[in-house]
């Protein structure tokens, strides 16, 4: 994994979800890699997060998907 002091870290793109407002809810970050798909904490962005792979974040998202009330 990518440790947020990383050279590599600087690099990554992070994006938050189009749900998130700002206006300092819990939200996450995700930054995408070619292994895989990064998680963080939005308010926490100086401790390591979690990795995933691109499988896994794909069954994630198609699950939320799936299971999501839209207004």
């Amino acid at each position: 994994m990518i440790s947020p002091e990383s050279d590599a870290d600087s690099r990554l793109v992070w994006f938050r979800s189009s749900y998130s407002n700002g206006a300092g809810g819990e939200c996450v970050e995700c930054a995408l890699t070619a292994e895989g798909v990064l998680v963080r904490d939005s308010k926490m962005t100086k401790v390591c997060g979690i990795a995933v792979s691109a499988d896994a974040w794909r069954s994630f998202v198609l699950a939320v998907n799936r299971t999501s009330v839209r207004p």
